[in-house]
């Protein structure tokens, strides 16, 4: 006859570890629930974040700048370095020609000096040290062959400069390279906060903009106690209202795209005035003004502890500027601009 066990029950503790898993379990899926509609952040939360991005992506973008005027400057002067040099080779081969006929003019009269022969056949730093060897050369020979020194002096020393800016060259190219990637890397994380929102919140936030440039074109428009612009100020700031609408790209310098210091280095080009390319520079460049109740319009403004914005002064605490990357050059209140106000400067 069979035997019927009743079957083996499981532990208390066992019992009591599955139930208290069971719970956390269906907790923890209840807090996430509730949780996920609140982790999409909200436009205004948005907002801050890409605007903090598109100022860090100026602050590289304004030694992006720096880099890329510094590699030019290199070049021209490289350029200028090698063009001496192939010239200087020219003159030098020309000395060498001309001693080599004295040379050949001795040999024919009765015999070439042991000491021309010397020189010919090797480089003559070390004979023009032989002082005894110079006696035995002509007053003519002797000026030949120290104006070859100078001249092998002086392309081994332009040589060696062009040398080390070639190497100054690569470092500042990869510094251009890395600004650049900083640059898009912070313009790709602004773009994907920004593909979060839904067209109404986009839609909204245009508004706002919009608003806001409304706002401040009134009081420009409405003048206040500000000085006028007037002479080269006045055209530069003429020549920066004709690019009103024109789209911010970093790096770029004009006519159809700027940044920040790429719209006030043009704006002043067209009114005959070379200033300087990076916000930096270009705080350097004429008189500083401290209190905004002195600016006049036209004048750079400068905003942020390091500088790294500018733009023209408008009148009435209004700012003529490319603000950033998704905006158009456009009057702005200094209040909005996202940094402190530093000084003015007029050029």
């Amino acid at each position: 006859m069979a035997s019927h066990r009743r079957p083996k029950q499981p532990s208390r503790a066992r019992v009591t570890v599955l139930t208290t898993a069971a719970a956390a379990a269906v907790v923890l899926s209840s807090q996430a629930a509730n949780a996920a509609p609140s982790e999409k952040p909200g436009k205004d939360e948005v907002k801050a974040k890409v605007d903090k991005l598109y100022e860090e992506a100026e602050q590289a973008t304004e030694k992006y700048n720096g880099a890329k005027e510094k590699q030019e400057k290199l070049q021209k002067e490289i350029s200028t370095i090698q063009d001496n040099v192939a010239r200087g080779q020219e003159e030098l081969n020309e000395l060498r020609d001309g001693l080599g006929s004295m040379a050949s003019a001795q040999y024919r009269s009765g015999g070439i000096d042991p000491s021309l022969q010397l020189f010919l056949s090797a480089d003559p730093d070390n004979y023009l040290d032989k002082a005894s060897t110079l006696d035995q050369l002509s007053g003519q020979q002797v000026e030949a062959l120290k104006k070859i020194q100078v001249k092998q002096r002086d392309l081994a020393q332009q040589r060696s400069e062009a040398s080390e800016k070639l190497k100054d060259l690569s470092a500042t190219r990869t510094e251009l390279g890395k600004k650049k990637k900083e640059v898009q890397g912070k313009l790709s994380s602004a773009q994907k906060l920004l593909n979060t929102l839904t067209a109404q919140e986009k839609a909204a936030l245009q508004q706002e903009e919009q608003r806001a440039n409304r706002t401040s074109e009134r009081q420009v428009l409405s003048g206040g106690n500000s000085a006028p612009a007037s002479g080269r100020a006045g055209e530069a700031f003429a020549a920066a209202q004709s690019k009103i609408g024109t789209p911010y790209v970093y790096g770029a310098t004009g006519p159809s795209s700027f940044d920040c210091s790429g719209l006030t280095s043009w704006a002043y080009a067209q009114a005959g005035v070379g200033i300087p390319r990076t916000s930096q520079a270009q705080a350097n460049y004429g008189t500083r003004i401290s209190s905004v109740s002195q600016l006049q319009v036209g004048d750079l403004v400068f905003f942020f502890n390091d500088l790294h914005h500018v733009g023209l002064y408008a009148g009435n605490n209004q700012v003529l500027h490319a603000p950033r990357t998704g905006t158009n050059v456009r009057y702005e209140s200094m209040s909005t601009i996202g940094g402190p106000f530093m000084f003015g400067v007029r050029v």
